[in-house]
């Protein structure tokens, strides 16, 4: 069973719940001092604690999607997928992109992909970067209706945090019912979501970089993934059909693609960001020396000595709540002295750094990169 399974989760829970029972039922004929009286206490103690622990943590990873998989947790995921060389043309045919799966969507009449849309679950393997990666994609009812047949629809990189899984955007953070909502209020246009985590070469966090040497991870995100998307669905490849959003590493990564690349993305919002990447243990050595590449890492270092580019951009942050407060009245400073770049922001007064808080943003976030792409 897998560490997401419901089926795991209940019975850590029923085996918390019969060890709490145990305890009580057992302690008084364990109320002697002798060793094996002693032993049996701690034991007793130690497993529900093991047991009460681990419910707690099984339940926090299911609603905020920090680890995919038993492997992922232990960090014994090394993989980066399996390479397949798609030398087809792209689509349903063949091509870098390919639909392993598809579910309903969780809104009112879902179970119709006219009316609520579809998640489907797909492959992708860069062209150019050879990078391989699950990913899921919603696409809204008016992809599925006759009227819509000849229509392109503007997409959006969905990314979430370090180390985070793709299903957490839809799980915890509600992405596609949200955006299937905001259509159905008028407040949004019909857009494609890509929804993935930036971790494409799990364990390590590349942070959106071209690790010299390594993961092309930057590239992917900027070439190889809309174009794997834009030849499989009816999407545009003019940067006013393409937006990225994200969350905390995800954050930085959609605010970095938008500034790097104002040519293939028109907008990127950064739920909770920071703006420089960092350097640890998670991460290894991204820069190799190359004091441009670590430079360029640094978004507020990069809009200083690089012409600005014609992008829009918005962040969020919280006035208690959150660390990086500051650090993003700073950024939209400096963003408003770019004359050619855009920036908008949404501050709450209080919110942590957690899918709480951003889905308390997300609505308006979505709202907003609506506004600014277009689907021809």
């Amino acid at each position: 069973m897998g560490l997401t399974s419901n089926k795991v989760l209940a019975l850590v829970v029923m085996l918390a719940v019969l060890l709490f029972i145990g305890t009580v039922w057992w302690w008084p004929r364990l109320a002697r001092r002798t060793w094996w009286s002693v032993g049996g206490r701690v034991g007793l103690l130690l497993a529900t604690q093991v047991m009460l622990f681990a419910s707690v943590g099984l339940g926090v990873n299911q609603a905020f999607g920090f680890y995919a998989s038993w492997a992922d947790l232990l960090g014994r995921e090394q993989g980066e997928g399996v390479v397949v060389d798609h030398n087809g043309a792209g689509g349903p045919g063949g091509g870098p992109l390919q639909v392993v799966d598809t579910e309903s969507v969780i809104v009112s009449g879902g179970a119709r992909p006219g009316t609520g849309g579809q998640i489907q679950k797909i492959d992708i393997v860069g062209r150019t970067t050879r990078i391989a990666t699950p990913a899921y994609v919603y696409l809204p009812p008016e992809y599925f209706q006759p009227r819509y047949r000849t229509r392109t629809f503007p997409a959006v990189t969905v990314l979430t945090g370090y180390p985070g899984t793709a299903r957490a955007l839809i799980k915890g953070l509600h992405f596609p019912q949200t955006a299937n909502r905001l259509v159905r209020e008028g407040r949004s246009q019909p857009m494609i979501l890509v929804m993935l985590r930036p971790t494409v070469a799990p364990p390590r966090d590349t942070e959106c970089v071209d690790v010299p040497g390594g993961p092309q991870t930057e590239s992917f995100f900027a070439k190889d993934l809309p174009e794997a998307v834009s030849d499989h669905y009816r999407v545009g490849k003019s940067p006013r059909n393409w937006g990225v959003i994200g969350d905390s590493t995800g954050g930085y990564c959609a605010l970095k693609l938008a500034v790097h690349h104002p040519g293939t993305y028109g907008a990127g919002a950064g739920l909770s960001p920071y703006y420089k990447a960092p350097t640890d243990r998670t991460t290894g050595d991204l820069f190799h020396g190359d004091k441009l590449l670590r430079a360029s890492a640094d978004l507020r270092w990069y809009l200083r000595n690089r012409p600005a580019p014609d992008t829009s951009l918005l962040v969020t942050s919280s006035k208690a709540g959150e660390s990086n407060y500051k650090a993003t009245l700073d950024f939209i400073d400096l963003v408003k002295s770019k004359g050619l770049t855009r920036i908008s922001s949404i501050i709450l007064d209080s919110g942590g750094h957690n899918f709480n808080t951003w889905r308390r943003e997300i609505p308006a976030t979505l709202q907003w990169i609506s506004g600014r792409l277009s689907d021809h």
